[in-house]
């Protein structure tokens, strides 16, 4: 069976890859927009540390990051960025999907409750200026599970084998 001239396998690969950039994505919009409002209130108050709240700012940003580069080798993979789709059996397709869910899923949540605890860095910063650092490794510590699904799907996806 096929659709628009692609197999199920090919669709479901091709859902994998979005599935991957879309929920990590989401989850960096989620989280960098509530760092960034509360980077706007607290530089209001104390315009002087507006570079240090730009680096807990970014950080819930890089899950998006994560969920891309595992969409791009998804599609890289199978063929679809040269052009030429390379034959995907079902269960592959399937497996794509199953091997995106880590970074997607993991992405969406960990940039979310990042993009929080970059938002209590940010009010930690602006009253104590000097434990930016502190503010910086607790942002930090939510990223180490969004690495570990990067790393999970990454192997995944090359696993397979079309």
């Amino acid at each position: 069976m096929e659709i628009l001239g692609l197999s199920l396998g090919q669709l479901m690969a091709l859902l994998g890859a979005a599935i991957s950039v879309v929920l990590a994505g989401m989850g960096s919009a989620k989280g960098v927009s509530l760092a960034g409002q509360t980077s706007a209130g607290v530089s209001t108050e104390n315009p002087e540390v507006n570079s240090k709240l730009m680096v807990l700012q970014i950080l819930p940003g890089t899950q998006g990051i994560y969920g891309f580069l595992i969409g791009v080798i998804i599609l890289v993979n199978t063929g679809a960025l040269a052009g030429d789709m390379k034959a995907v059996e079902l269960l592959q397709g399937i497996s794509y999907i199953v091997a995106a869910l880590p970074v997607g899923i993991v992405g969406y949540f960990s940039a979310a409750q990042q993009g929080k605890v970059a938002a209590a860095g940010m009010l930690l910063v602006g009253q104590h200026p000097d434990m930016s650092g502190k503010a910086i490794v607790m942002t930090v510590m939510v990223e180490t599970y969004a690495v570990l699904a990067l790393l999970a799907s990454f192997l995944m996806v090359n696993a397979i084998v079309l």
